[in-house]
């Protein structure tokens, strides 16, 4: 008879497999690049690559939030970690740290709904007041199956599309979560396990534009923490054919894939490279860097 952590750890594997290939269907860049990766034997396969950390975006509304969206993980044994505040954007976010090496950290994001405009806030919570209780708590969550399908299905009713152009003016963070919910916003490369070549940021970005992937330039096309330890860069989210309330359509950001390089923290700088591992290495998020790499579905992005 297996332990209960070993059956969480099955589940969360059946979880992470469902958000990532169904987010690999509705993200081309995602083939496109590891396609790539392998005809320039950078890996042989998809498995060799790391995967950094998941996103999530989330509403700030009674029954839902990272309240409840966050039950799931920590369930399967994530703990959470530092929260941060953006400001300008009006979000907050926290990431969770994983049970297993292998397992990517998670980032959840969360929209200040109370911190918007009345108009936006009435917008919203047309939609989400039809959530009446926390959908997390009526989960089995020891049925990954269950899980995977409650993470792709509508929590309300599929707006409009004179609703999510109101939401844009104001939120674009807004207008991305009323219609794509719970869909996995993005996964991140972790480059710095990569051959020569190819492992850091820059190197990797190079090749990126070598094979036409069009990358997030906010803030810059890198992005690094002051500490110089944490170094980003992410694509421009895919555009999807989005099917709105009426039978109207609209070509909207879908998501996008990210790349992060974690450098060696100075204590374990005397480490061969065959004794480092993850915990060797720069942890955590940085606020700087996240709050550009949001703006990969912006349209000041999408559109350039």
């Amino acid at each position: 008879m297996k332990d209960t952590s070993s059956q969480k750890l099955e589940t969360l594997d059946i979880v992470l497999d469902g958000l990532m290939r169904r987010y690999a269907d509705r993200v081309p860049d995602v083939k496109t690049i590891i396609d790539a990766m392998v005809q320039h034997k950078i890996i042989a396969n998809a498995q060799d690559i790391e995967n950094d950390h998941i996103a999530f975006r989330t509403m700030g509304v009674p029954q839902l939030g990272v309240q409840s969206f966050e039950k799931i993980f920590l369930h399967y044994g994530y703990q959470k970690r530092d929260h941060y505040y953006f400001e300008g954007k009006k979000l907050d976010a926290w990431w969770y740290s994983p049970p297993r090496e292998t397992d990517p950290r998670i980032f959840v994001s969360e929209l200040r709904v109370n911190d918007l405009s009345p108009e936006a806030q009435r917008v919203i919570r047309s939609y989400t007041d039809e959530v009446k209780s926390d959908p997390v708590d009526s989960l089995i969550l020891d049925d990954g199956y269950a899980v995977d399908a409650f993470l792709h299905q509508p929590l309300w009713r599929t707006p409009s599309v004179a609703d999510y152009q109101t939401l844009l003016k104001e939120s674009e963070y807004a207008a991305w979560v009323i219609y794509n919910r719970y869909y996995l916003n993005h996964f991140t490369i972790s480059v710095h396990n990569l051959p020569e070549g190819y492992n850091t940021v820059a190197q990797f970005n190079s090749f990126l534009e070598s094979i036409h992937i069009k990358l997030n330039t906010a803030g810059g096309k890198i992005k690094t923490s002051p500490d110089g330890g944490l170094i980003q860069s992410a694509t421009v989210a895919e555009m999807i054919n989005a099917q709105f309330a009426h039978e109207d359509t609209l070509r909207i950001s879908g998501s996008y894939v990210e790349f992060a390089e974690r450098k060696v923290l100075p204590q374990f700088e005397n480490l061969t490279a065959n004794q480092i591992n993850r915990s060797h290495r720069r942890d955590g998020f940085e606020a700087a860097n996240a709050d550009k790499i949001f703006e990969s579905t912006y349209t000041t992005q999408t559109s350039r």
